[in-house]
Protein backbone atom coordinates (compact mmCIF):
# COMPACT_ATOMS: atom_id res chain seq x y z
CA UNK A 1 0.00 0.00 0.00
CA UNK A 2 1.58 2.90 -1.11
CA UNK A 3 2.62 5.67 1.91
CA UNK A 4 -0.34 8.38 2.39
CA UNK A 5 0.87 11.66 1.86
CA UNK A 6 -0.41 15.29 2.55
CA UNK A 7 -2.00 17.66 -0.14
CA UNK A 8 -3.74 16.31 -3.60
CA UNK A 9 -2.85 14.49 -5.92
CA UNK A 10 -3.06 15.79 -10.02
CA UNK A 11 -3.09 14.69 -13.36
CA UNK A 12 -2.21 11.99 -15.57
CA UNK A 13 1.19 11.61 -17.47
CA UNK A 14 3.87 8.79 -17.99
CA UNK A 15 7.36 9.09 -17.85
CA UNK A 16 10.94 7.69 -18.54
CA UNK A 17 13.18 6.37 -15.84
CA UNK A 18 15.82 7.96 -13.70
CA UNK A 19 19.62 8.10 -13.72
CA UNK A 20 22.20 7.47 -11.03
CA UNK A 21 22.67 10.60 -8.61
CA UNK A 22 25.93 10.57 -8.88
CA UNK A 23 26.16 12.68 -12.29
CA UNK A 24 25.32 15.48 -10.06
CA UNK A 25 29.20 16.77 -10.67
CA UNK A 26 30.57 14.78 -13.12
CA UNK A 27 30.95 17.04 -17.04
CA UNK A 28 28.13 16.12 -19.11
CA UNK A 29 25.73 17.09 -22.09
CA UNK A 30 25.02 19.92 -20.05
CA UNK A 31 28.46 21.96 -19.61
CA UNK A 32 29.03 25.07 -21.81
CA UNK A 33 32.24 25.47 -23.48
CA UNK A 34 33.91 27.11 -20.36
CA UNK A 35 33.77 24.06 -18.14
CA UNK A 36 30.63 25.05 -15.77
CA UNK A 37 27.31 23.24 -15.54
CA UNK A 38 24.67 24.57 -17.15
CA UNK A 39 21.40 23.60 -15.44
CA UNK A 40 18.34 23.79 -17.62
CA UNK A 41 14.86 24.60 -15.62
CA UNK A 42 11.92 23.74 -17.21
CA UNK A 43 8.80 26.21 -16.78
CA UNK A 44 5.28 26.72 -17.85
CA UNK A 45 4.17 29.95 -20.47
CA UNK A 46 5.23 31.40 -23.28
CA UNK A 47 8.68 31.77 -24.39
CA UNK A 48 10.10 35.82 -24.12
CA UNK A 49 11.15 37.21 -27.20
CA UNK A 50 11.55 40.98 -26.13
CA UNK A 51 15.49 40.75 -24.77
CA UNK A 52 14.52 40.64 -20.99
CA UNK A 53 15.40 37.11 -20.34
CA UNK A 54 18.49 36.99 -21.59
CA UNK A 55 19.50 40.41 -20.27
CA UNK A 56 18.49 38.98 -16.81
CA UNK A 57 20.44 36.16 -17.40
CA UNK A 58 23.48 37.81 -18.57
CA UNK A 59 23.61 39.54 -14.95
CA UNK A 60 22.34 36.67 -12.68
CA UNK A 61 24.68 33.53 -14.60
CA UNK A 62 28.17 35.04 -13.05
CA UNK A 63 26.73 35.21 -9.84
CA UNK A 64 25.31 32.21 -10.00
CA UNK A 65 28.81 30.43 -11.52
CA UNK A 66 30.42 32.35 -8.81
CA UNK A 67 28.52 30.68 -5.58
CA UNK A 68 27.19 27.40 -7.35
CA UNK A 69 29.69 26.66 -10.21
CA UNK A 70 26.78 26.47 -12.68
CA UNK A 71 24.29 28.62 -14.94
CA UNK A 72 21.01 28.85 -15.41
CA UNK A 73 18.75 28.45 -18.89
CA UNK A 74 14.95 27.69 -19.50
CA UNK A 75 13.42 25.31 -21.33
CA UNK A 76 9.73 26.42 -21.60
CA UNK A 77 6.61 24.50 -22.16
CA UNK A 78 4.19 27.40 -23.76
CA UNK A 79 0.67 27.40 -23.05
CA UNK A 80 -0.52 26.28 -27.05
CA UNK A 81 -1.92 22.66 -25.99
CA UNK A 82 0.36 22.58 -22.61
CA UNK A 83 -1.18 19.71 -21.49
CA UNK A 84 -0.11 17.43 -23.85
CA UNK A 85 3.29 19.07 -24.72
CA UNK A 86 3.86 18.66 -20.65
CA UNK A 87 3.39 15.40 -20.67
CA UNK A 88 5.29 14.46 -24.10
CA UNK A 89 8.34 16.33 -22.51
CA UNK A 90 8.32 14.60 -19.25
CA UNK A 91 7.69 10.72 -21.24
CA UNK A 92 10.62 11.65 -23.62
CA UNK A 93 13.33 10.52 -21.07
CA UNK A 94 15.48 13.66 -22.77
CA UNK A 95 18.16 15.12 -20.30
CA UNK A 96 18.53 18.16 -21.81
CA UNK A 97 15.87 19.56 -18.46
CA UNK A 98 17.46 19.36 -14.79
CA UNK A 99 14.70 20.61 -12.91
CA UNK A 100 10.93 20.38 -13.43
CA UNK A 101 8.13 22.91 -12.49
CA UNK A 102 5.67 20.71 -10.92
CA UNK A 103 2.12 20.86 -9.08
CA UNK A 104 -0.23 18.46 -7.41
CA UNK A 105 -2.96 19.79 -8.31
CA UNK A 106 -2.24 21.04 -12.07
CA UNK A 107 0.96 19.68 -13.46
CA UNK A 108 0.65 15.79 -12.79
CA UNK A 109 3.07 15.83 -9.92
CA UNK A 110 2.21 11.97 -8.16
CA UNK A 111 1.72 10.85 -12.03
CA UNK A 112 4.68 11.66 -12.89
CA UNK A 113 6.53 10.39 -9.32
CA UNK A 114 4.78 6.85 -10.06
CA UNK A 115 6.07 6.37 -13.66
CA UNK A 116 9.92 8.04 -12.45
CA UNK A 117 9.88 10.82 -13.74
CA UNK A 118 11.23 12.49 -10.98
CA UNK A 119 14.68 11.67 -8.76
CA UNK A 120 13.66 10.81 -5.20
CA UNK A 121 15.76 12.81 -3.28
CA UNK A 122 17.17 11.75 0.19
CA UNK A 123 17.46 13.93 3.17
CA UNK A 124 21.52 13.85 2.77
CA UNK A 125 21.19 14.57 -0.68
CA UNK A 126 18.78 17.53 0.52
CA UNK A 127 20.69 18.32 3.52
CA UNK A 128 24.08 18.71 1.70
CA UNK A 129 22.95 20.25 -1.68
CA UNK A 130 19.98 22.38 -0.55
CA UNK A 131 20.30 23.01 3.04
CA UNK A 132 18.71 26.26 3.41
CA UNK A 133 15.54 24.99 1.90
CA UNK A 134 15.16 21.22 3.35
CA UNK A 135 15.56 23.50 6.79
CA UNK A 136 13.60 26.19 5.96
CA UNK A 137 10.35 23.04 4.56
CA UNK A 138 11.41 20.77 7.58
CA UNK A 139 11.08 23.74 10.41
CA UNK A 140 7.43 24.04 9.04
CA UNK A 141 7.03 19.90 8.88
CA UNK A 142 6.11 20.07 5.29
CA UNK A 143 8.21 17.53 3.37
CA UNK A 144 5.35 14.68 4.16
CA UNK A 145 3.63 16.66 1.60
CA UNK A 146 5.97 15.54 -0.92
CA UNK A 147 6.55 11.77 -0.38
CA UNK A 148 5.72 8.78 -2.11
CA UNK A 149 6.29 4.93 -0.78
CA UNK A 150 8.47 7.46 1.77
CA UNK A 151 10.48 8.55 -0.79
CA UNK A 152 10.67 12.53 -1.51
CA UNK A 153 9.46 13.32 -4.70
CA UNK A 154 10.05 17.00 -5.28
CA UNK A 155 10.33 20.63 -3.50
CA UNK A 156 7.27 22.25 -2.00
CA UNK A 157 6.43 25.79 -3.07
CA UNK A 158 5.60 26.16 0.99
CA UNK A 159 6.86 29.52 1.78
CA UNK A 160 4.28 31.80 -0.29
CA UNK A 161 0.99 32.71 -0.18
CA UNK A 162 -1.77 32.86 -2.60
CA UNK A 163 -5.40 32.02 -4.01
CA UNK A 164 -5.17 30.29 -7.39
CA UNK A 165 -8.99 29.84 -7.42
CA UNK A 166 -10.15 30.66 -10.82
CA UNK A 167 -13.37 33.20 -11.97
CA UNK A 168 -14.32 35.92 -14.31
CA UNK A 169 -12.89 38.87 -14.67
CA UNK A 170 -15.41 41.37 -15.97
CA UNK A 171 -15.79 45.51 -16.91
CA UNK A 172 -17.60 47.09 -13.83
CA UNK A 173 -18.53 50.30 -16.01
CA UNK A 174 -20.51 47.77 -18.71
CA UNK A 175 -21.66 45.64 -15.64
CA UNK A 176 -23.31 49.17 -14.02
CA UNK A 177 -24.82 49.99 -17.68
CA UNK A 178 -26.01 46.38 -17.51
CA UNK A 179 -28.34 46.96 -15.09
CA UNK A 180 -25.94 45.45 -12.09
CA UNK A 181 -25.83 47.71 -8.89
CA UNK A 182 -22.82 48.70 -8.57
CA UNK A 183 -21.44 46.37 -11.27
CA UNK A 184 -20.96 43.73 -9.08
CA UNK A 185 -22.16 40.55 -10.66
CA UNK A 186 -22.73 37.43 -7.90
CA UNK A 187 -24.10 34.82 -10.11
CA UNK A 188 -22.60 32.45 -13.25
CA UNK A 189 -25.96 32.60 -14.95
CA UNK A 190 -26.24 36.41 -14.73
CA UNK A 191 -23.46 36.79 -16.80
CA UNK A 192 -25.89 36.12 -20.11
CA UNK A 193 -26.96 39.49 -19.06
CA UNK A 194 -23.77 41.37 -18.98
CA UNK A 195 -22.83 39.46 -21.92
CA UNK A 196 -25.95 40.55 -24.36
CA UNK A 197 -25.51 44.24 -23.11
CA UNK A 198 -21.71 43.85 -24.90
CA UNK A 199 -23.01 41.90 -27.79
CA UNK A 200 -25.59 44.74 -27.95
CA UNK A 201 -23.69 47.63 -27.37
CA UNK A 202 -19.80 47.10 -28.24
CA UNK A 203 -19.93 45.52 -31.61
CA UNK A 204 -16.12 45.78 -31.73
CA UNK A 205 -15.63 43.30 -28.67
CA UNK A 206 -16.58 39.43 -28.33
CA UNK A 207 -18.19 39.50 -25.05
CA UNK A 208 -16.21 36.90 -23.80
CA UNK A 209 -13.19 36.12 -26.40
CA UNK A 210 -11.90 32.66 -25.51
CA UNK A 211 -8.73 30.39 -26.62
CA UNK A 212 -10.31 27.51 -26.17
CA UNK A 213 -7.71 25.20 -25.23
CA UNK A 214 -6.44 27.34 -22.65
CA UNK A 215 -9.53 28.00 -21.59
CA UNK A 216 -9.74 24.46 -19.45
CA UNK A 217 -13.72 23.63 -18.72
CA UNK A 218 -14.13 26.84 -17.54
CA UNK A 219 -17.73 27.39 -18.86
CA UNK A 220 -18.66 24.27 -17.46
CA UNK A 221 -16.83 24.10 -14.16
CA UNK A 222 -17.81 27.27 -13.30
CA UNK A 223 -21.57 27.03 -13.10
CA UNK A 224 -21.13 22.96 -11.08
CA UNK A 225 -18.59 24.36 -8.32
CA UNK A 226 -21.09 27.34 -8.06
CA UNK A 227 -24.55 24.91 -8.08
CA UNK A 228 -23.20 21.60 -5.80
CA UNK A 229 -21.64 21.21 -2.46
CA UNK A 230 -18.64 18.49 -4.68
CA UNK A 231 -15.34 19.10 -3.61
CA UNK A 232 -13.26 18.11 -7.50
CA UNK A 233 -11.20 14.99 -6.61
CA UNK A 234 -7.62 15.76 -6.95
CA UNK A 235 -5.21 12.26 -8.18
CA UNK A 236 -7.77 10.97 -10.50
CA UNK A 237 -7.46 12.64 -13.83
CA UNK A 238 -9.00 11.68 -16.82
CA UNK A 239 -5.98 12.80 -19.61
CA UNK A 240 -6.93 16.42 -19.44
CA UNK A 241 -10.07 16.59 -17.47
CA UNK A 242 -11.09 15.63 -13.99
CA UNK A 243 -14.44 14.09 -13.60
CA UNK A 244 -14.26 13.04 -10.35
CA UNK A 245 -16.24 14.79 -7.44
CA UNK A 246 -16.73 13.58 -3.77
CA UNK A 247 -19.26 14.52 -1.35
CA UNK A 248 -19.18 15.83 1.80
CA UNK A 249 -20.04 12.08 2.90
CA UNK A 250 -17.20 10.85 0.95
CA UNK A 251 -19.29 8.87 -1.71
CA UNK A 252 -17.67 9.29 -5.29
CA UNK A 253 -19.44 10.41 -8.03
CA UNK A 254 -19.06 12.56 -11.41
CA UNK A 255 -20.33 16.13 -12.40
CA UNK A 256 -19.86 14.22 -15.82
CA UNK A 257 -21.62 11.10 -15.20
CA UNK A 258 -24.04 11.74 -12.60
CA UNK A 259 -25.06 15.48 -12.26
CA UNK A 260 -28.27 17.23 -13.25
CA UNK A 261 -26.64 20.22 -13.06
CA UNK A 262 -24.36 19.28 -16.14
CA UNK A 263 -27.78 19.45 -18.40
CA UNK A 264 -28.26 23.17 -17.26
CA UNK A 265 -24.37 23.88 -17.41
CA UNK A 266 -24.34 22.87 -20.82
CA UNK A 267 -27.46 24.49 -21.93
CA UNK A 268 -26.47 27.75 -20.75
CA UNK A 269 -23.16 27.43 -22.60
CA UNK A 270 -25.42 26.60 -25.64
CA UNK A 271 -27.49 30.02 -25.12
CA UNK A 272 -23.98 31.94 -24.75
CA UNK A 273 -22.92 30.49 -28.27
CA UNK A 274 -26.24 31.45 -29.68
CA UNK A 275 -25.73 34.94 -28.42
CA UNK A 276 -22.34 35.18 -29.89
CA UNK A 277 -20.33 35.44 -26.88
CA UNK A 278 -17.35 34.21 -28.49
CA UNK A 279 -15.66 33.23 -31.68
CA UNK A 280 -17.26 31.04 -33.75
CA UNK A 281 -14.08 28.50 -33.56
CA UNK A 282 -13.47 29.09 -30.32
CA UNK A 283 -12.96 25.50 -29.52
CA UNK A 284 -9.51 25.93 -31.88
CA UNK A 285 -8.95 29.22 -31.45
CA UNK A 286 -5.43 29.78 -29.65
CA UNK A 287 -4.72 33.77 -30.00
CA UNK A 288 -3.99 35.72 -26.68
CA UNK A 289 -7.45 36.96 -25.72
CA UNK A 290 -6.22 38.80 -22.23
CA UNK A 291 -4.59 41.14 -24.49
CA UNK A 292 -8.46 41.23 -26.39
CA UNK A 293 -9.33 42.07 -22.91
CA UNK A 294 -6.86 44.84 -22.13
CA UNK A 295 -7.40 46.29 -25.55
CA UNK A 296 -11.44 46.59 -24.71
CA UNK A 297 -12.09 44.07 -27.84
CA UNK A 298 -13.48 41.73 -24.66
CA UNK A 299 -16.16 41.41 -22.00
CA UNK A 300 -14.34 39.28 -20.00
CA UNK A 301 -11.67 36.90 -19.11
CA UNK A 302 -10.91 34.01 -16.75
CA UNK A 303 -8.35 33.01 -14.79
CA UNK A 304 -7.44 33.05 -10.58
CA UNK A 305 -7.59 35.23 -7.78
CA UNK A 306 -3.61 36.34 -8.12
CA UNK A 307 -4.15 37.05 -11.77
CA UNK A 308 -7.01 39.68 -10.97
CA UNK A 309 -5.32 41.24 -8.24
CA UNK A 310 -1.14 41.09 -9.52
CA UNK A 311 -2.62 42.20 -13.55
CA UNK A 312 -6.04 42.63 -14.28
CA UNK A 313 -6.46 45.57 -11.95
CA UNK A 314 -3.46 47.63 -13.07
CA UNK A 315 -3.86 47.12 -16.44
CA UNK A 316 -7.62 47.67 -16.98
CA UNK A 317 -7.30 50.43 -14.84
CA UNK A 318 -4.34 51.99 -17.21
CA UNK A 319 -5.51 50.60 -20.68
CA UNK A 320 -9.23 51.18 -20.42
CA UNK A 321 -9.33 53.91 -17.97
CA UNK A 322 -12.66 53.47 -15.79
CA UNK A 323 -13.25 49.90 -16.45
CA UNK A 324 -13.65 49.16 -13.13
CA UNK A 325 -12.08 45.81 -13.15
CA UNK A 326 -13.88 42.79 -11.14
CA UNK A 327 -13.87 39.22 -9.86
CA UNK A 328 -16.69 36.85 -9.88
CA UNK A 329 -15.20 33.23 -8.96
CA UNK A 330 -16.18 30.14 -9.45
CA UNK A 331 -18.62 28.61 -6.18
CA UNK A 332 -19.23 32.47 -5.20
CA UNK A 333 -22.73 31.98 -4.96
CA UNK A 334 -22.55 29.18 -2.25
CA UNK A 335 -19.26 29.11 -0.81
CA UNK A 336 -17.56 26.32 -3.01
CA UNK A 337 -14.01 27.42 -2.58
CA UNK A 338 -11.19 25.96 -1.47
CA UNK A 339 -7.82 27.47 -0.17
CA UNK A 340 -4.33 27.13 -1.94
CA UNK A 341 -2.54 23.75 -1.21
CA UNK A 342 1.22 24.18 -0.31
CA UNK A 343 1.89 21.75 -3.39
CA UNK A 344 0.12 24.33 -5.80
CA UNK A 345 4.37 24.74 -6.93
CA UNK A 346 6.89 22.70 -6.48
CA UNK A 347 10.16 21.96 -7.86
CA UNK A 348 11.20 18.48 -8.94
CA UNK A 349 14.69 17.16 -9.87
CA UNK A 350 14.40 15.34 -13.44
CA UNK A 351 15.56 11.53 -12.74
CA UNK A 352 17.05 11.71 -15.85
CA UNK A 353 19.58 14.76 -15.13
CA UNK A 354 23.12 14.57 -15.60
CA UNK A 355 24.22 16.67 -12.30
CA UNK A 356 21.13 16.09 -10.21
CA UNK A 357 23.01 17.55 -7.22
CA UNK A 358 24.05 20.75 -9.19
CA UNK A 359 21.20 21.04 -9.97
CA UNK A 360 19.89 20.97 -6.43
CA UNK A 361 22.27 23.63 -5.51
CA UNK A 362 21.20 26.07 -8.14
CA UNK A 363 17.36 25.77 -6.70
CA UNK A 364 18.82 26.24 -3.44
CA UNK A 365 20.51 29.53 -4.37
CA UNK A 366 17.74 30.70 -6.46
CA UNK A 367 15.01 30.57 -3.70
CA UNK A 368 17.12 31.44 -0.83
CA UNK A 369 19.42 33.97 -1.78
CA UNK A 370 18.04 37.23 -1.73
CA UNK A 371 19.63 39.30 -4.63
CA UNK A 372 19.64 35.91 -7.36
CA UNK A 373 15.85 35.83 -6.20
CA UNK A 374 15.26 39.48 -7.17
CA UNK A 375 17.16 39.32 -10.62
CA UNK A 376 15.12 36.02 -11.45
CA UNK A 377 11.82 36.94 -10.35
CA UNK A 378 11.81 40.78 -11.26
CA UNK A 379 14.67 41.32 -13.34
CA UNK A 380 17.15 43.96 -13.73
CA UNK A 381 16.32 47.24 -11.37
CA UNK A 382 15.87 50.40 -13.49
CA UNK A 383 15.26 48.17 -16.55
CA UNK A 384 12.67 45.93 -15.42
CA UNK A 385 11.62 47.15 -12.26
CA UNK A 386 12.01 49.92 -9.70
CA UNK A 387 11.42 50.19 -5.56
CA UNK A 388 9.67 53.55 -4.50
CA UNK A 389 10.79 55.59 -1.54
CA UNK A 390 8.04 53.52 0.42
CA UNK A 391 9.90 50.11 -0.41
CA UNK A 392 7.26 49.03 -2.92
CA UNK A 393 8.13 47.19 -6.35
CA UNK A 394 7.46 49.00 -9.44
CA UNK A 395 7.78 49.63 -13.06
CA UNK A 396 10.06 51.87 -14.99
CA UNK A 397 8.40 54.95 -17.15
CA UNK A 398 7.00 53.37 -19.95
CA UNK A 399 7.37 49.89 -18.97
CA UNK A 400 4.27 47.70 -20.90
CA UNK A 401 3.74 44.63 -18.99
CA UNK A 402 2.64 43.13 -22.08
CA UNK A 403 5.30 43.76 -24.45
CA UNK A 404 8.55 44.37 -21.10
CA UNK A 405 7.64 41.66 -19.36
CA UNK A 406 10.57 39.29 -17.88
CA UNK A 407 8.80 35.92 -17.95
CA UNK A 408 11.21 33.99 -16.20
CA UNK A 409 7.79 32.19 -14.02
CA UNK A 410 9.50 31.16 -11.26
CA UNK A 411 6.50 29.45 -9.57
CA UNK A 412 7.94 26.56 -7.70
CA UNK A 413 9.76 28.53 -4.83
CA UNK A 414 9.14 31.62 -4.30
CA UNK A 415 9.18 32.64 -0.86
CA UNK A 416 6.93 35.68 0.84
CA UNK A 417 9.99 37.30 2.94
CA UNK A 418 11.64 38.32 -0.93
CA UNK A 419 8.35 39.66 -2.12
CA UNK A 420 7.71 43.25 -1.82
CA UNK A 421 4.30 44.60 -1.94
CA UNK A 422 3.59 45.64 -5.54
CA UNK A 423 2.81 48.77 -6.62
CA UNK A 424 0.99 47.46 -9.64
CA UNK A 425 -1.47 44.90 -7.25
CA UNK A 426 -4.93 45.79 -6.46
CA UNK A 427 -5.06 48.23 -3.64
CA UNK A 428 -7.73 45.91 -2.13
CA UNK A 429 -5.79 42.91 -2.21
CA UNK A 430 -6.06 42.90 1.71
CA UNK A 431 -9.74 42.72 1.43
CA UNK A 432 -9.68 40.19 -1.45
CA UNK A 433 -8.03 38.20 1.06
CA UNK A 434 -9.60 38.25 3.82
CA UNK A 435 -13.16 37.58 1.94
CA UNK A 436 -11.82 34.57 0.79
CA UNK A 437 -10.74 33.29 4.05
CA UNK A 438 -13.97 33.91 5.69
CA UNK A 439 -15.67 31.19 3.30
CA UNK A 440 -12.67 29.33 1.50
CA UNK A 441 -12.20 25.55 2.62
CA UNK A 442 -9.60 23.67 3.43
CA UNK A 443 -9.51 20.40 0.79
CA UNK A 444 -10.57 17.90 3.12
CA UNK A 445 -8.69 14.77 1.30
CA UNK A 446 -4.88 16.35 1.44
CA UNK A 447 -3.95 12.87 3.04
CA UNK A 448 -5.46 10.65 0.16
CA UNK A 449 -3.57 9.12 -3.08
CA UNK A 450 -5.63 7.22 -5.31
CA UNK A 451 -4.17 4.02 -6.04
CA UNK A 452 -4.10 4.22 -10.04
CA UNK A 453 -2.15 1.59 -11.23
CA UNK A 454 -5.18 -1.01 -11.95
CA UNK A 455 -7.45 2.15 -13.35
CA UNK A 456 -5.09 4.08 -16.18
CA UNK A 457 -6.32 2.40 -18.66
CA UNK A 458 -9.56 3.27 -17.79
CA UNK A 459 -9.07 6.50 -16.91
CA UNK A 460 -7.02 7.05 -20.62
CA UNK A 461 -10.21 5.84 -22.24
CA UNK A 462 -12.26 8.09 -20.21
CA UNK A 463 -10.27 10.73 -21.35
CA UNK A 464 -10.59 10.14 -24.96
CA UNK A 465 -14.32 10.16 -24.23
CA UNK A 466 -14.06 13.34 -22.61
CA UNK A 467 -12.31 14.77 -25.00
CA UNK A 468 -14.46 14.28 -27.52
CA UNK A 469 -17.37 15.87 -25.73
CA UNK A 470 -16.67 18.53 -23.14
CA UNK A 471 -14.83 21.30 -25.71
CA UNK A 472 -18.28 20.73 -27.56
CA UNK A 473 -20.27 20.79 -24.76
CA UNK A 474 -18.19 23.74 -23.34
CA UNK A 475 -18.63 26.05 -26.37
CA UNK A 476 -22.59 24.91 -27.13
CA UNK A 477 -21.59 23.56 -30.36
CA UNK A 478 -24.30 20.59 -30.14
CA UNK A 479 -28.05 21.16 -31.13
CA UNK A 480 -28.85 18.94 -28.41
CA UNK A 481 -26.95 18.83 -25.09
CA UNK A 482 -29.30 16.70 -23.52
CA UNK A 483 -28.57 14.09 -26.78
CA UNK A 484 -24.86 14.52 -26.58
CA UNK A 485 -24.34 14.38 -22.81
CA UNK A 486 -26.48 10.55 -23.09
CA UNK A 487 -24.28 9.40 -25.59
CA UNK A 488 -20.94 10.97 -23.68
CA UNK A 489 -22.49 9.25 -20.65
CA UNK A 490 -22.97 5.85 -22.17
CA UNK A 491 -19.11 5.85 -23.85
CA UNK A 492 -18.06 6.66 -20.33
CA UNK A 493 -19.42 3.72 -19.13
CA UNK A 494 -18.44 1.66 -21.71
CA UNK A 495 -14.79 3.00 -21.36
CA UNK A 496 -15.31 1.33 -17.61
CA UNK A 497 -16.59 4.00 -15.78
CA UNK A 498 -18.39 2.30 -12.83
CA UNK A 499 -15.38 0.16 -12.22
CA UNK A 500 -12.84 3.24 -11.98
CA UNK A 501 -15.61 5.40 -9.39
CA UNK A 502 -15.89 1.97 -7.63
CA UNK A 503 -11.51 1.69 -7.03
CA UNK A 504 -11.58 5.12 -6.28
CA UNK A 505 -14.28 4.82 -3.38
CA UNK A 506 -12.18 1.88 -2.34
CA UNK A 507 -9.25 4.27 -1.54
CA UNK A 508 -11.83 6.65 0.01
CA UNK A 509 -12.96 4.17 2.44
CA UNK A 510 -9.78 3.16 3.47
CA UNK A 511 -8.52 6.59 3.83
CA UNK A 512 -12.00 7.54 6.02
CA UNK A 513 -11.31 4.36 8.18
CA UNK A 514 -7.66 6.00 9.09
CA UNK A 515 -9.66 9.56 10.08
CA UNK A 516 -11.60 8.33 13.22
Amino acid sequence: MKTRILMSAALITTVGLGVGMLAGCTPGGGDDSGGNTKVTMLVLGDKPTNGHLEAMLDKLNPKLKEKTGATLAFHYIEWADWQTQYNVELLSGDDKVDLITTATDWLYAWENAEKGAFLPLSEKMLQDNAPKTWKQVNDDGDWDLTKLDGEIQFIPEDNYTQYTNHGFFYRGDWATAAGFANGEITSFEDFTKYFQWVKDNQPEAYPWDVAGAANGEAALTGYLQGHTDWATLQGASAGNYMPFQITSDNEVTSWYMESDELLDAAKLAKKWNDIGVWREDAVNYDGDTREEFYAGRSGADQHHTQTYIGAIVDNMTKKQPGSDPKMFYWGQENGNVFKDIKTHGAMAVSANSKHPEKALQVYDALRNDEELYALLNFGIEGTDYVMTDDGKLGQPDGYDPSKDSLGSNFWAGRMDEFEPQRVTEAPNKKEIYAALDEVAKDYPYSTLIIDKDTIDPTLAAMGAVLSEYIPQLEYGKFDDPAKAIDEMRSKLKEAGYDDARDAIQSNVDDWAKDQK
